[in-house]
């Protein structure tokens, strides 16, 4: 028997999906979803993207708020974008630019 094939035989013999997901995929419980931290993030993000154009519109005139709120709202879109990109290690200008045109949609 192949060295490989016998290791292979020995990895799995006890929990062969674990030991799959672990050493072929790079899933392992140190990096396994986290629900409640990614709907405190969510809930913080949303909290962050709703006050900066509500801070636009208490201070906007009122002939123009819809207007200055819906392009402000746009602006905000593209930096959280940026920002979040930047942070995620992700391409900026894609990311940004993603965010804004489903933003304007």
């Amino acid at each position: 028997m192949d060295s490989r094939r016998k290791w292979r035989k020995q990895l799995t013999a006890f929990d062969a999906l674990g030991a799959h997901s672990r050493d072929e995929l790079g899933i392992s419980d140190s990096n396994a979803a986290r629900p409640v931290q990614a709907a405190l993030t969510s809930a913080a993000s949303f909290a962050v993207g709703v006050a900066l154009p509500l801070e636009v519109a208490l201070v906007a005139p009122v002939a123009i708020a819809i207007i200055t709120v819906s392009a402000s709202s746009l602006v905000f879109l593209a930096v959280l974008g940026l920002l979040g990109a930047t942070i995620g290690g992700a391409n900026t200008l894609k990311a940004a630019a993603r965010v804004t045109f489903s933003g304007a949609l």
